[in-house]
């Protein structure tokens, strides 16, 4: 598939302004963690950090917004009503069956515990701070990418479904046993993957 610079690069802009949105309250504490547990952490360390954590997620956003133009060409996706409803059903079905993944799990374990791996994953050096965000950054993409891939679903300009996006990806990371919401969250989207087949 030719990809043309005018249509796609808004797109991906438009993907990665909301994933920084959706994300932001979740890695906050890390951002936070990461400027305290170093005493020659620097404002710039801390940027470093952010924008390694930030460039996953660009990663992420180039290849949704890739796989958004393809469906909305091929005439599958609308962007205001989502996929078309087998599809759709396909992919929340998809992303309910991956919160019950091992991977998910293991994703969502780190994200939960930035103290245990900045001690394990520190870096010094200028672009130490880089490095640790961008390794974060990759297991933030590896827990939620399903969850923020729904969108397409039910409608990328769908603001209330983004919303609770954000909110669930902060309960499943932030709140105290936030990651018991895990598993009836999948059995939730399973659900309404199934509905919407009927």
């Amino acid at each position: 598939m030719h990809l043309h610079p005018e249509s796609f690069l808004p797109l991906a802009a438009a993907w990665f302004g909301m994933m920084v949105a959706m994300m932001a309250p979740a890695v906050w504490p890390w951002v936070r963690a990461f400027h305290r547990f170093g005493k020659r952490s620097s404002a710039i360390d801390t940027a470093l950090f952010s924008t390694g954590y930030l460039a996953a997620w660009l990663a992420y956003s180039v290849a949704a917004a890739a796989l958004h133009l393809a469906l909305q060409r091929a005439g599958t996706l609308d962007p205001v009503r989502g996929l078309a409803p087998v599809a759709g059903a396909g992919l929340l079905v998809l992303a309910g069956a991956y919160q019950f993944a091992p991977l998910k799990r293991a994703c969502l374990t780190h994200c939960r515990n930035p103290i245990s791996y900045l001690l394990a994953r520190w870096h010094d050096g200028p672009m130490g701070g880089f490095r640790v965000g961008l390794g974060h950054g990759l297991f933030c993409v590896g827990c939620c990418w399903a969850l923020m891939a729904t969108a397409l679903a039910v409608g990328v300009m769908n603001l209330w479904w983004m919303a609770a996006l954000a909110g669930v990806a902060f309960v499943e990371q932030v709140v105290p046993h936030g990651d018991r919401l895990r598993i009836p969250l999948g059995v939730a989207l399973i659900g309404a993957g199934l509905y919407r087949l009927i």
